[in-house]
């Protein structure tokens, strides 16, 4: 079922920012249906597709969808106790990586947390416009991951992924269901800017 309150999610904005900006969430509740292998190949498709500083693309996914039950509860092994009973009601989880040094010359890449995030806002901006919402999540055993998955020392998680189609947020517990259920709020556009110093 689909959430019947997600107008009550969308940003207030004071300017006209795009649809898929102002919808763009981050929920807990999420509902029981699928996600379909074209339509995670879609999201990653759009993550392919963001800027990275000498066209790098340091970001990498581990992913694993419902249906692949023993890969999934791998990755929600991983989630903290606060994030696993909700995340793991999700269609998929991905563990986003990146990669800290740039394939030319081994040298460290101090744009890769910049990058990566960009890869990660074109792959909700794209859930979004599909009706998929994401929530990033940063509590996790990262030593776990790197440890299981053995990669390169400059290959490093920096966050996962929960992403799914939207439920009512009835079946949350607290403080989680208070959570859904709050507006959302950002600080003012001039309270993002730095002046100029005085010349």
């Amino acid at each position: 079922m689909m959430i019947e309150t997600i107008d009550i999610k969308q940003a207030k904005t004071r300017y006209n920012v795009l649809d898929v900006i102002r919808k763009r969430w981050s929920p807990r509740s999420f509902s029981k249906y699928p996600l379909m292998p074209e339509e995670i190949e879609t999201l990653l498709e759009a993550a392919t597709w963001a800027p990275s500083a000498m066209n790098e693309q340091p970001w990498r996914f581990v992913v694993a969808s419902k249906e692949d039950e023993e890969k999934f509860r791998k990755l929600a092994d991983f989630l903290v106790p606060g994030n696993r009973v909700w995340a793991e009601n999700a269609a998929v989880l991905m563990v986003v990586f990146g990669v800290t040094t740039y394939a030319r010359n081994g040298k460290e890449n101090i744009n890769v947390g910049h990058d990566v995030g960009m890869a990660t806002q074109n792959l909700l901006l794209q859930g979004v416009s599909m009706d998929v919402y994401g929530h990033v999540m940063e509590g996790f055993d990262k030593d776990r991951v790197i440890e299981e998955f053995q990669l390169p020392d400059n290959i490093r998680p920096l966050t996962m992924l929960a992403l799914g189609r939207l439920d009512v947020p009835d079946l949350l517990e607290e403080p989680y269901y208070s959570r859904e259920q709050s507006p959302r709020t950002r600080r003012s556009v001039e309270d993002s800017v730095i002046s100029f110093p005085e010349m």
